[in-house]
């Protein structure tokens, strides 16, 4: 390979790197040294409303969003070559990380009269709600040719039960995946952050409702809130980050079960004004690409801020995707799990942990 096309390959690379969410643009060095010491520190609200802010379009700036609860991210590409040309602390591990192969027998989620929860894979979560199916980022196959899929399908995705609504927390390539949602009926109801118009104009989905944080969709006895979260979210470098909103969602199903879908998020002080606003029967937190700390904790809770969430949140029930499939930080993708029961064990919750892995369902009542 000769330097010119060497360069060339490099570029694609970190290019499409930062088109996902593997990495932010930059952040603050002030933070940064805060974060190497692995402290909750984070408290941006300290004592403000979280929804307030959000009904007051504070995370609204003139054709983009800003994060009032995330540190300030512009366009620098210096921090995403320092992580990747560090050592992984990981790296003699990395052999060990094993490939499962998901099959899902679908009939006993049909059957089932009330509400259940599947784990897909990566952040891919599908809910039955009596009557009604609801599919949330859904990600089916690999999603770049240099990224190994260690929970590879051995079905056909289309044999998924027709979802009534897509729900999608934001355009982070591994969260909103264009080949993904081409096998979904056209038809199918969309709900999305604002923004993602040409995406699905793309797509020619256009049963679509998006919601900023806080709105809510109603749907029967049901109820879906857009959530903030403290993330970003980028499609295309050209045009920059934050060009549509990104959350997570707060579902009040038709048999009186909520259900939280906390999304792509870094540790931060809202998740105590959710708790006390919400009951919340079932957390489903977004857990994997948390290291090294110093990089991803504006982005990816590790284990042990995921329990205190957890715990702020006063959710009944834990559930933890985002893991397993696509190594995008430097830990094994076989790492959170243990992780995350390591932590729990400490504060006496272990019981609390609804211990899921890909392929399976939680039939809940």
């Amino acid at each position: 390979m000769n330097r010119r096309l060497f360069i060339r390959k490099l570029l694609y690379s970190l290019q499409t790197m930062l088109l996902m969410r593997l990495v932010h643009p930059a952040v603050l060095p002030a933070v940064i040294k805060k974060m190497e010491n692995d402290k909750l520190h984070y408290r941006p609200l300290n004592g403000r409303s979280l929804r307030e802010i959000s009904l007051r379009k504070k995370h609204h700036n003139n054709g983009r969003f800003i994060s009032p609860v995330g540190i300030p991210r512009e366009g620098r590409w210096r921090q995403l070559l320092k992580w990747k040309l560090s050592p992984n602390s990981f790296s003699r591990y990395l052999k060990d990380q094993p490939v499962n192969h998901i099959a899902i027998d679908w009939e006993p989620v049909r059957k089932h009269q009330g509400v259940s929860v599947t784990f897909l894979k990566h952040a891919g979560v599908f809910i039955k709600d009596v009557d009604s199916y609801l599919l949330i980022d859904p990600v089916f196959a690999d999603i770049y040719w240099f990224i190994e899929d260690f929970s590879p399908l051995t079905f056909d995705p289309r044999q998924i039960i027709k979802p009534d609504h897509v729900l999608i927390t934001h355009g982070h390539y591994d969260h909103l995946d264009k080949s993904s949602l081409r096998l979904l009926d056209k038809e199918t109801h969309v709900i999305s952050p604002l923004g993602y118009n040409t995406v699905f104009q793309d797509l020619n989905m256009k049963n679509r409702t998006r919601l900023d944080w806080y709105e809510t969709y109603d749907n029967d006895d049901r109820s879906i809130t857009f959530m903030p979260s403290n993330h970003w979210t980028m499609r295309n470098p050209l045009r920059g980050p934050n060009r549509s909103l990104w959350g997570g969602y707060m579902i009040k199903t038709a048999a009186d079960y909520t259900i939280y879908i906390m999304g792509d998020s870094g540790y931060f002080d809202g998740f105590e004004e959710i708790g006390r606003d919400f009951d919340i029967d079932l957390a489903v937190i977004n857990l994997g690409a948390y290291e090294p700390r110093w990089f991803m904790a504006s982005s990816h809770m590790n284990p042990r801020e995921t329990v205190q969430a957890f715990k702020e949140l006063k959710a009944a029930k834990l559930m933890i995707v985002h893991w397993g499939t696509f190594r995008l930080g430097d830990e094994p993708v076989h790492f959170p799990p243990a992780d995350l029961k390591r932590e729990l064990k400490k504060e006496g919750l272990l019981d609390r942990l609804v211990d899921i892995r890909h392929g399976e369902t939680l039939f809940i009542r």
